[in-house]
Parts: structure tokens; sequence; C-alpha cells
């Protein structure tokens, strides 16, 4: 099981990555960078919190792991 600061820093990078694409994307999408940023932002702030949770779940899920 990963521990939880595991569980952080895998979803802090993650979303880093998460943020730079949908910033292009939401650039590309509206032509605006401040609109695409923001909509990266929020994108990105729901993203990592569902991640974050999503993984604790499984942390705790027994099921078709090997011991």
């Amino acid at each position: 099981m990963d521990t939880r600061q595991r569980s952080v820093v895998k979803a802090v990078v993650w979303n880093l990555l998460g943020l730079v694409t949908m910033t292009l994307v939401g650039l590309a999408a509206t032509g605006s960078a401040a609109l695409g940023g923001t909509l990266a932002l929020v994108n990105t702030a729901l993203g990592f919190t569902l991640y974050l949770v999503y993984e604790r779940v499984w942390a705790g899920i027994r099921w078709g792991r090997h011991v």
C-alpha cells in the first residue's frame, strides 16, 4: 500500500502534466490564454482532489492483490 505522502506526490506530478496539457487545449479552443488557464486550473483542482480520494479508496481494497 502506498503511503499518503507517495499518493500526494503522484497526484501532484500527474496534475502538473494535466495542467500543462489542459492549458494548451484551453488556449487552442478559446484563443485566450486567460480563459484557457482558468479552465485548466479548475480542471486541475477538481482532478487533483478526486484523484487523491480515488487512490486512497483503492489503497484500502485488497481485491486483486497478491500478498
